[in-house]
């Protein structure tokens, strides 16, 4: 059985069936990302994934639920990503300008294809599906982080800010892949950069223009295998 211990054949719950799930996880999260989730069969992953059809159901009931779970690899990884970047000293609007510098080299890497939660909302666009469920739920949570830092500024229309951070990076993210990435990385920093100078005008003390953080990683793609 694709050189399976009998852990692995079902016997037990041993950190070898753990590996054949994240075998699983990683290829899905490459083809569905490069591909689409529609596009790729589950046959693919498994033969990819080299495990077998009752590996594969054993842990997934179906590639919805391999869907959902690469949907929240992505999101856990950026979650983890903004909280070990917010629990620094960094200046919070070097924090905002930092997480923009990372989209923009993300827009620019080879391979690029878009966000990865757009694109399976665009496949699973029924609000009630559990993929577009995973989808929104991240989308909840990263504004509600970024309104936060804004608020962290000020609180005067700091939810205003949030949203237009979250419409210029969606906005960035589908240009740089339908158009010139370059240009479309320049206008993202460009439009942070006038949000955050406005916003910081509205707190009450003037604040200083903080160089950017070193971020890096903020991916809304899955990790290159």
């Amino acid at each position: 059985m694709d050189g399976m211990t009998q852990k692995e054949a079902g016997a037990g719950t041993g950190r070898r069936v753990s590996e054949a799930r994240e075998r699983l996880l990683r290829t899905a999260g490459r083809l569905f990302y490069a591909e689409g989730i529609h596009t790729v069969g589950v046959d693919r992953l498994v033969a990819e994934s080299k495990v077998t059809n009752a590996t594969f159901y054993r842990h997934f009931r179906g590639k919805d639920e391999l869907a959902v779970a690469y949907i929240g690899s992505v999101d856990q990884a950026i979650r983890t990503q903004l909280d070990t970047l917010t629990a620094t000293d960094v200046p919070t609007d070097a924090v905002l300008r930092g997480i923009g510098a990372s989209l923009v080299e993300q827009i620019r890497s080879p391979g690029y294809r878009g966000c990865a939660f757009l694109n399976a909302a665009a496949e699973f666009p029924d609000p009630d599906h559990p993929v577009h469920r995973a989808v929104v739920r991240h989308r909840d949570w990263f504004l509600r982080t970024i309104t936060g830092l804004f608020a962290e500024i000020t609180t005067d229309q700091a939810e205003h800010a949030g949203r237009h951070f979250v419409m210029l990076r969606d906005g960035a993210m589908s240009a740089g892949y339908l158009g010139d990435p370059v240009l479309a990385g320049e206008t993202l920093l460009r439009g942070i950069d006038g949000l955050l100078r406005i916003h910081s005008a509205r707190a009450p003390e003037e604040r200083p223009v903080a160089t950017p953080a070193p971020v890096t990683d903020i991916d809304c793609s899955p990790p290159a295998v």
